[in-house]
């Protein structure tokens, strides 16, 4: 069947809640200036149009254009999908191989048609939770010395160079328009300091930024920060 772009919230939760008739869902997210996205497009409009894939729906994002929906599944990077069946997330893919894709769609319409749940698989998921707790006191100290790294830390999705999200791009844009020095941190490239910083700072998005290792906000705060003062950001760091 044809792929959806997905245009507004209410046309998503209507093709994800209310229209799914026992689907299989599959989510594309994409961006209009990630290269890898541009020739997946036509690919993923191709393997839409396997009749052996008539009983999926097909949808696609841009995550860009609609990132609380982006956020809701903390979509990292795009290409970006994410299978779900009756309401539960079966499979999640990060990259632009289609033929992983594809292999995960099929292991997803095999579970479909024989649903299983082994222990193995239920000891793995405990044995992860605990390692986790061990280690939280440890991470929280990594993050302290990570907030502390520069007077200026910027915790983004990618580099200055190369954003990985329009959110962390329109951050790095004001901090260079304010000639601002500042770190970074890839959340990226460590899950754990992706998943605890969100704990961490009370702050569930990225991009977020600290000064002189005290919490500021993520972009919208710092939008308003701006507007309210031009140069708050000379203001804070010489306040704290």
């Amino acid at each position: 069947m044809p792929v959806t772009q997905i245009e507004d919230q209410d046309q998503f939760t209507q093709l994800t809640t209310i229209d799914v008739q026992e689907k299989l869902i599959s989510l594309y997210f994409h961006t209009n200036w990630a290269e890898p996205c541009k020739q997946l497009n036509q690919i993923y409009q191709v393997i839409s149009d396997d009749p052996s894939n008539k009983d999926i729906s097909f949808l696609a994002v841009d995550a860009d254009a609609l990132n609380d929906i982006a956020e809701l599944f903390e979509v990292s990077a795009v290409p970006y999908f994410v299978l779900i069946h009756n309401g539960t997330i079966l499979k999640e893919i990060s990259g632009a191989d289609p033929k992983e894709f594809v292999t995960v769609l099929d292991e997803c319409k095999k579970y479909i048609a024989n649903p299983t749940t082994t222990n193995d698989q239920e000891e793995d998921e405990e044995e992860n939770a605990v390692e986790e707790q061990e280690s939280e006191e440890q991470i929280n100290e990594k993050l302290i010395k990570l907030t502390n790294a520069a007077p200026v830390m910027l915790f983004m999705k990618g580099s200055p160079s190369e954003p990985k999200c329009g959110f962390s791009r329109q951050l790095v844009g004001m901090l260079r328009e304010h000639q601002v020095r500042f770190g970074f941190f890839d959340i990226l490239r460590d899950n754990d300091v992706r998943e605890h910083m969100k704990k961490f700072s009370d702050w569930p998005t990225f991009p977020q930024l600290y000064i002189n290792g005290e919490f500021q906000g993520g972009l919208d705060i710092i939008k308003e920060s701006l507007e309210d003062d031009p140069d708050y950001f000379q203001h804070t760091i010489q306040q704290q």
